[in-house]
C-alpha cells in the first residue's frame, strides 16, 4: 500500500463485487483481497523504485537509532549499584537484604508494568507510551542521585521504584517499534542492533561504577546514570516530534490510534474508507482476556521467562561480591571481572540476529536457547566447586557471558512465530513482566539467604567468615537447580511449538493441498500463527484450553502479588534508616 492510499491523496480503487461490498472475496484497497485479513498483507509484495527504497531503508535506520538510544539511560542506571556492593556495605553500612532491596525495588514494578505498557503500546501507541516510560526513568534516576547524596538507602529504593515504572514498558515500546519497522526487513538482526545499545551501555556502567567512584568521588556513577536519563529522554522528545514522518517514510505498519486518525480524516471523504481503518483499529486493539486462549505454548514461553529471570538477572547484580568473596579478590578487580559478564552481548547480538535471519527456521532458536541454558550451567556449576580446587572465577565469567550474551534476544525473536502480529506487543509485556517477576523474588530471598544468621554485620569473626562461605555456596546451588529446571522449560517448550506446527501443517494439508507461495517462502515449517486457521478439533478443543489458560493466567496473578508481599514485609522489615545504620542495629 502506497502512502497516498494512507494519507488520502488517492481515492480508493472499487473492487470487481462493487465498492466496499460486503461479501467472502470482497476486495479492498485497504485490506487486501479480504476485509477480513490482517493489515497489511504480509505477503504482499509491491514494487518501489531504487530511489525509494534507499529513501525508506534510510528512515528506517534513523527509527532504528532512536529506538537505541531510548534505553541507553535505563540499562546505565540498571547496573551502578552491582559494582558498588561493597563501597555501599562499608561508607553507609547497609546489609546483603539492603541492597537486594535496592535492586528489587527497580524490578518490583516490572512486574506489572510491562504488561500495562504492551495494552497501552497496541491501545495509545508507542509514542505516547514511550515518553512515559523515558519520563519516569529520569525522575528515577535523579531520586535516586538525591538519596545518595543524602546517605538516605530509603530514599534510594523510592528512586529505583519510579525507575523501575519505566524500564520494562520502555523496553516493550522499543521492541514494538524495531518489529513494526523492520518485520520484513531483516527483524533478528535489527532486533539485535537495537538491543546492543542497551546492552553496552549495562557494561559500560559495570564497568566503570567502581572506577568513577574512585576516581571522582562516590557520587560520581550516580550523576552519570541522571544525565544519561536525561538525554534519553531529549532523544525521545525529538522521536515523538518526528513519527509520523518516520512512518510515513518506512511505509511502516499503522498503529491503532493513527489507523484511528486516519479513519477521522477519511471520515470527511469517503465514510467507506474511514470504517475499514477503524475496523482494522479494533482488531488491532488487544483484550487482555484473549490472553486464554493463546494456548499452550505462549505459557510454556511464559514459565520460561520466570525461571530465566530468576537466574539471569539477580547473579550479574551479585557477581562481583560473591567473586570477591569467594575467591578473595580486591573489590576493584572482583568488578572488573563481573563486568564482563555483560560483555558478551555486545558482540553476540548481532551476530546471532544475522544467524537467524539467514536461518530461517523457527526450531533453530530453540536449539540456540537450549544451547544458552546449558552454558549458564557450566557457569554455575564451576562457581558450585570449591574455589580451592578451581582458582579462579573465568570459565564461569566467559560461559555465563556467553550463554546470556544472546538468550534475551530469543525471547523476544521467538514471539512472532508463537503469536499473531496483533499480541506481539502484549505477549512482549507478558514475557518482561514474568521475567522480573522472577528476578524480584529470586533477588530479594538472595539477600536473606546471604544475611541468615549474621548477628552483627559491621564484626563478622573468623567463625561467622566461614559461615558466609557456606551460604554463598547454598546460594550458588540454589541458581544451579533453577537453572536445571528451565533448561527442561526449554525442552517442554520446544516439544508443545512441534506438536501445535505438526497440527498446523496436518489442517493445512487436508484444507488446502497445494498452499500458496505466500504460506511457504517466509515461514518452512508453516510454523506462524498468522497462516493457522482453526480447524474442527481446535474448535472443539477451545473451552478446554481456554480453562488451561485461565489456570495458567490466575497462577501469573498470584506469583506477582507474591512478588510484591516478600518485597514489602521484607523492605518493611529490613530497611534501616542512616541514623539506624549508623547506630550499628542490624535490620530485624
Amino acid at each position: 500500500m502506497s502512502s497516498a492510499d494512507v494519507s488520502g491523496e488517492s481515492s480508493p480503487r472499487p473492487s470487481a463485487l462493487g465498492p466496499y461490498e460486503d461479501g467472502p472475496h470482497e476486495s479492498h484497497p485497504l485490506l487486501g483481497n479480504d476485509a477480513n485479513q490482517e493489515y497489511p498483507p504480509r505477503h504482499l509484495a509491491v514494487y518501489q523504485p531504487p530511489s525509494l527504497r534507499f529513501r525508506a531503508f534510510l528512515v528506517r535506520v534513523l527509527a532504528l537509532l532512536c529506538a537505541c538510544f531510548f534505553s541507553v539511560g535505563s540499562h546505565y542506571g540498571s547496573y551502578i549499584l552491582a559494582p558498588l556492593k561493597s563501597r555501599l556495605s562499608r561508607e553507609m553500612g547497609t546489609s546483603n537484604t539492603e541492597f537486594s532491596l535496592l535492586v528489587s525495588a527497580f524490578s518490583l514494578n516490572s512486574t506489572w508494568t510491562p504488561l500495562i505498557g504492551g495494552l497501552m503500546a497496541s491501545r495509545l501507541g508507542t509514542t505516547f507510551t514511550s515518553i512515559l516510560a523515558t519520563g519516569a526513568i529520569f525522575s528515577g534516576l535523579s531520586l535516586l542521585l538525591i538519596g545518595d547524596l543524602m546517605q538516605s538507602v530509603r530514599l534510594m529504593a523510592c528512586g529505583m521504584f519510579i525507575f523501575g515504572l519505566g524500564v520494562s514498558p520502555l523496553a516493550v515500546v522499543q521492541e514494538t517499534i524495531i518489529v513494526r519497522f523492520f518485520r520484513s526487513h531483516g527483524l533478528g538482526l535489527s532486533l539485535a542492533l537495537g538491543l546492543v545499545a542497551g546492552k553496552a551501555a549495562s557494561f559500560i556502567s559495570a564497568r566503570t561504577s567502581y572506577p568513577l567512584s574512585e576516581r571522582y568521588g562516590p557520587h560520581a556513577p550516580f550523576y552519570a546514570a541522571a544525565t544519561l536519563g536525561a538525554i534519553s529522554f531529549l532523544i525521545n522528545l525529538v522521536y515523538v516530534y518526528a513519527s509520523a514522518w518516520l512512518v510515513d517514510g518506512a511505509g511502516a505498519e499503522l498503529e491503532a490510534p493513527e489507523l484511528q486518525e486516519a479513519a477521522r480524516r477519511f471520515a470527511i471523504q469517503d465514510m467507506s474508507e474511514a470504517e475499514a481503518l477503524e475496523k482494522v483499529a479494533k482488531k488491532k486493539k488487544v483484550n487482555l482476556r484473549e490472553l486464554t486462549k493463546l494456548g499452550d505454548v505462549f505459557w510454556a514461553y511464559i514459565a520460561v521467562n520466570v525461571l530465566c529471570g530468576a537466574i539471569w538477572h539477580p547473579f550479574t547484580h551479585l557477581a562481583a561480591n560473591i567473586i570477591e568473596r569467594r575467591y578473595q579478590l580486591p573489590e576493584s578487580e572482583a568488578s572488573t571481572q563481573a563486568s564482563y559478564l555483560l560483555a558478551g552481548s555486545i558482540f553476540l547480538y548481532p551476530i546471532v540476529g544475522f544467524i537467524i535471519d539467514r536461518v530461517k527456521r523457527p526450531s533453530f532458536v530453540i536449539v540456540l536457547f537450549a544451547c544458552s541454558s546449558l552454558l549458564t550451567l557450566f557457569a554455575y556449576t564451576w562457581l558450585v566447586l570449591p574455589p580451592s580446587a578451581t582458582h579462579t572465577a573465568w570459565p564461569a565469567i566467559v560461559s555465563f557471558a556467553t550463554g546470556i550474551g544472546y538468550s534475551p534476544l530469543l525471547l523476544v525473536v521467538i514471539v512472532p512465530q508463537l503469536v499473531q502480529s496483533k499480541y506481539i506487543s502484549t505477549t512482549l509485556g507478558a514475557h518482561k513482566s514474568l521475567e522480573q517477576t522472577g528476578t524480584t523474588i529470586s533477588q530479594t530471598l538472595a539477600g536473606i539467604a546471604l544475611d541468615a544468621k549474621v548477628k552483627n554485620i559491621m564484626d563478622i569473626s573468623s567463625k561467622n567468615h566461614a559461615a558466609e562461605d557456606a551460604r554463598y555456596q547454598s546460594l550458588l546451588f540454589s541458581f544451579l537447580v533453577v537453572n536445571v529446571l528451565q533448561f527442561i522449560g526449554i525442552i517442554l517448550l520446544a516439544y508443545l511449538d512441534r506438536r501445535d506446527k505438526a497440527a498446523n501443517r496436518h489442517w493445512l494439508a487436508n484444507t488446502n493441498p497445494e498452499p500458496a507461495p505466500s504460506q511457504t517462502l517466509e515461514h518452512p515449517d508453516l510454523q506462524g500463527p498468522e497462516i493457522a486457521a482453526e480447524s474442527e478439533e481446535d474448535l472443539a478443543l477451545e473451552p478446554e484450553r481456554r480453562r488451561r489458560g485461565k489456570f495458567f493466567a490466575v497462577s501469573c496473578v498470584v506469583l506477582i502479588v507474591f512478588a510484591w508481599v516478600l518485597f514489602l514485609v521484607t523492605a518493611w522489615m529490613k530497611l534501616r534508616s542512616k541514623r539506624e545504620r549508623e547506630g550499628g542495629r542490624a535490620p530485624t
